[in-house]
């Protein structure tokens, strides 16, 4: 009987709308439903080095080693065969292979009995993210799995998926993980008797373990050797010589480098490999180099270090401890807040050579005085009458340092070193006369803090945040930070390299090839922290020496127990052959390089403004050109301390004053001689 055609309609739109129904179902299902992609993601941390050597790596929060897999790093031969012996079709089926399943299903029921299985890279992918138990029930929830991860992933995506999850035995898991625990090296070449066993280990982890079931192993080993060869994958001369390979008998231990950087850098990062800046040469022989040095002392003494690349910042060697078995050796001392003691001088006479206050010859007293309440004197407890600035600093005299950061203001001198990034702190409830004693490290900074400071000194001035990460900027915010001049750094660098040098040491002005090095040292009160820093060679080193939980060592100063580190660091740098060349302090005269002022050269004279006239400011953008006569000419002016600059269109120094008020105008000429000059600016 012929239907009507309503009727048929009707059956087609009720057999459309429930194929459309199922798909929504379907559809519905697997977005609430979707695989569990996010476990993927537990790995284990790995850092390397700016090549790509392994540093250190830490388990994964389960307890087992697992490192992503990338295909580009992996053997491609080895990729082949293990695709020939599990999975042939794996870049055509859709997840599930269902060629193979009809194919297990007929031979099992001819058996009566499970001849061989159907499971595809991507079902075994699904069991390791999911695992069950062992039935028909779970092998069609794999499938099911499968169908939904193929079609999220790539099928490369799912290959590396399962080469980082893939178990090896015990808590080894991927063939990376494998590759470095059994052969001690990355899967890139590996030999045909290794890729047979890493093909065999998944199949059987435990029962195959190397370390533990040799025989197994070699079995499993050769069993996949010969299927190799069935497959075309292996010649049979190959495949024999392959069976006769040494086997494995125990796990390599992993490379454990950097441990302080390493666990910063996996802390702040995503589980996974992070390319650090460091240099695993220089990392290694710096921690040598630093375990060796404090076997010295008997007191519980260690040590920490930091070398810096002053060009871009990277940090290339960070060593937290003298070893991770002394005591407080899991702390990384680089990042400790401590007192600094002398190392700051440097930065306060900078800035007061960037204002205007002093040259390197200006005459200093070194006298005893009082700060209010506060009396600073000298580490022999001695005073020198007058002295050159550049002698304040290279004998580090503490009356002098006071006196320059009491011109600056020890407010200002903080907030600007807290303006560059510099994590200083100072106490609460600080005045004046406490303030001062920045000078001598009366606040607390880290090793890291003070590699910032001294690679700027090493360049232009300028302060950047440290770098960690290869290939990034890394600065988390922190924008550069122009602490002073170019010239300046030149000055404070050169008077620095030209200080005395240590016992036993030859000054390297004796030598047109040793490596110059501008350097400081720095004692806590107490003899609780030992520093030195210093740069030369295109580097920045930093080293504390210390108790980890600062109690006192009395006598230890940073001349003589910090300074010979820093300086075996530098030699280090030298034998390494990283030396970047000779600095540009070297053999470069300072701008105010006499140390007698000559008596003719009278201070310069303000042309204008000259003190006490009233100038109209007009408009906001209105400038006014400074003039000078006399003196030594080569003029510097400020206004309120801030360093006017040269206008490019005129080649004068023009100051375009903000808002109307009192102000301070000083020039100083090449010489050191000053004027000053206090303008008032009115507004209409």
């Amino acid at each position: 009987m012929k239907l009507k055609p309503e009727i048929v309609r009707t059956r087609w739109f009720r057999i459309v709308y429930s194929v459309l129904a199922l798909f929504c179902v379907i559809a519905a299902l697997d977005i609430l439903f979707p695989p569990p992609l996010k476990r993927a993601e537990n790995l284990s941390p790995l850092v390397l080095d700016e090549n790509g050597e392994w540093l250190h790596a830490f388990a994964a929060d389960d307890g087992r080693w697992r490192f992503k897999a990338d295909l580009s790093q992996i053997d491609p031969v080895f990729i082949e065969r293990l695709l020939l012996i599990e999975d042939k079709r794996f870049y055509t089926h859709i997840g599930v292979d269902f060629q193979a399943v009809l194919r297990a299903a007929t031979s099992s029921a001819k058996a009566g009995r499970v001849v061989s299985g159907a499971s595809t890279i991507t079902m075994q992918t699904a069991r390791l993210l999911e695992p069950r138990s062992r039935n028909i029930g779970s092998k069609a929830i794999e499938m099911i799995r499968a169908l939904q991860i193929e079609r999220r992933l790539s099928k490369d995506e799912i290959l590396e998926l399962y080469l980082t999850h893939a178990p090896y035995g015990g808590n080894i898991e991927g063939v990376r993980a494998a590759s470095r625990f059994y052969f001690d090296k990355d899967p890139t070449r590996l030999t045909n008797a290794e890729q047979a066993l890493l093909i065999a280990l998944p199949q059987a982890p435990e029962a195959r373990r190397p370390d533990r079931r040799a025989e197994a192993a070699k079995n499993a080993r050769a069993v996949i050797l010969d299927k190799l060869v069935v497959a075309g994958g292996l010649s049979q001369a190959l495949s024999d010589e392959g069976k006769d390979a040494t086997l494995p008998t125990k796990r390599h231990a992993l490379p454990r480098y950097a441990y302080h950087a390493a666990y910063r850098l996996s802390s702040a990062q995503k589980p996974g490999v992070v390319q650090s800046t460091l240099n695993a040469r220089l990392q290694k022989r710096a921690e040598k180099m630093l375990a060796t040095y404090v076997e010295q002392f008997d007191d519980d003494a260690t040590a920490s270090l930091i070398l810096v690349d002053n060009k871009n910042r990277t940090v290339r060697a960070l060593v937290g401890s003298s070893g991770l078995d002394a005591k407080g050796g899991w702390i990384d001392l680089t990042a400790a807040t401590r007192s600094p003691g002398s190392a700051l001088k440097p930065f306060i006479y900078g800035l007061a050579f960037e204002n205007g206050l002093a040259s390197a010859d200006t005459v200093i007293e070194d006298m005893p005085r009082a700060f209010g309440d506060y009396s600073p004197e000298n580490f022999d407890h001695s005073f020198r009458g007058e002295v050159h600035v550049r002698e304040a600093l290279q004998h580090s005299l503490n009356v002098p340092a006071v006196r320059t950061l009491d011109r600056i203001g020890a407010g200002r001198f903080a907030a600007l070193l807290r303006a560059s990034g510099i994590s200083l702190r100072t106490p609460e409830s600080a005045d004046k006369s406490t303030g001062l004693a920045l000078a001598l490290g009366g606040a607390g900074l880290t090793a890291q803090d003070l590699a910032m400071l001294y690679a700027g000194l090493g360049t232009d001035g300028t302060v950047l945040p440290l770098r960690w990460i290869k290939g990034t900027g890394d600065t988390k915010g922190h924008k550069p930070y122009r602490l002073f001049s170019e010239q300046t750094a030149e000055k404070i660098s050169t008077i620095l390299a030209d200080a005395p040098a240590l016992e036993g040491r030859a000054p390297a002005a004796l030598s047109r090839k040793a490596l110059r090095v501008a350097f400081k040292t720095g004692t806590s009160y107490g003899y609780r922290d030992a520093w030195a820093a210093g740069h030369g060679g295109g580097y920045t080193v930093v080293v504390w020496v210390g108790r980890a939980d600062g109690a006192p060592r009395p006598g230890a100063t940073g001349r003589n127990t910090a300074a010979p580190l820093l300086f075996d660091v530098f030699d280090m740098i030298e034998a390494e052959g990283v030396r970047k060349g000779i600095e540009e302090t070297e053999n470069r005269p300072l701008v105010m390089s006499q140390f007698d002022r000559p008596a003719s050269i009278s201070p310069p004279q303000i042309i204008f403004p000259r003190s006490g006239v009233e100038v109209f400011l007009g408009s906001a953008d209105r400038g006014f050109a400074l003039a000078a006569r006399g003196g030594g000419g080569d003029y510097r002016w400020y206004v309120n301390g801030d360093l006017v600059e040269i206008d490019g269109s005129n080649g004068r120094h023009v100051w375009h004053p903000s808002v109307p008020g009192f102000y301070d105008v000083t020039v100083v000429d090449k010489v050191g001689n000053k004027a000053q000059s206090k303008v008032r600016v009115i507004s209409g």
